[in-house]
C-alpha cells in the first residue's frame, strides 16, 4: 500500500458553491507551494450540486490520474459521502490538523474533505499541509484499511 503521495501528479480539487471561496483560497495555497493541481470546478459560486464535482475528483484519484484530492462543501459531509461511493477512495471529513493527520496515519485517506462553513482559512491551510506531508503508518492499520472495501 502506498504511504506517500506522488506529487509529480496534480492534486485534484473541487467544491460546491458553499465551498467555492475556500477552494479558491486552498488553490492559492497550493500554487504558493508550486504544486500541480487540477481544478474540477465549479468556476463560480453559483448554486451547484456537489456530486457533480465530487465524483470527477474521486474518479481521478481512484484511477491514479491525480495524487490525492481535496473536496469542499458547506459541512464537508456531502462531498465525503459522495466520494466514498468509489472503490479505493478513503475520503475523510476533517476539521482540524490533528484529525487530518490521523486520517492519513491510520486510514490512509486519499481525499481531504473540508467543511468550508466551519473552518477558518488558516485551519484549512494547516489541514492541507498536514494531509500532504503525513504518511500512512501501515502496520496494524493496514489490515483495517484493507477491510474497508468489504472484500
Amino acid at each position: 500500500m502506498e504511504t506517500t503521495f506522488d506529487l509529480s501528479k496534480p492534486i485534484a480539487i473541487a467544491s460546491d458553491h458553499a465551498g467555492f471561496e475556500m477552494k479558491e483560497f486552498v488553490i492559492s495555497f497550493i500554487e504558493g507551494k508550486d504544486l500541480p493541481f487540477k481544478d474540477f470546478g465549479p468556476a463560480t459560486d453559483d448554486a451547484v450540486d456537489y456530486p457533480d464535482f465530487a465524483h470527477p475528483v474521486a474518479e481521478a484519484v481512484e484511477l491514479g490520474d491525480c495524487a490525492f484530492g481535496i473536496l469542499l462543501c458547506g459541512s464537508g459531509n456531502g462531498v465525503a459521502i459522495t466520494a466514498n461511493k468509489h472503490q479505493g477512495i478513503r475520503a475523510a471529513l476533517c476539521w482540524d490538523d490533528e484529525i487530518a493527520a490521523l486520517a492519513r496515519k491510520h486510514n490512509n485517506a486519499n481525499i481531504l474533505c473540508i467543511p468550508a462553513r466551519f473552518v477558518s482559512e488558516s485551519t484549512a491551510e494547516e489541514m492541507v499541509e498536514v494531509f500532504l506531508n503525513t504518511a500512512f503508518e501501515g502496520g496494524r492499520h493496514a489490515n483495517r484499511v484493507q477491510k474497508i472495501s468489504g472484500n
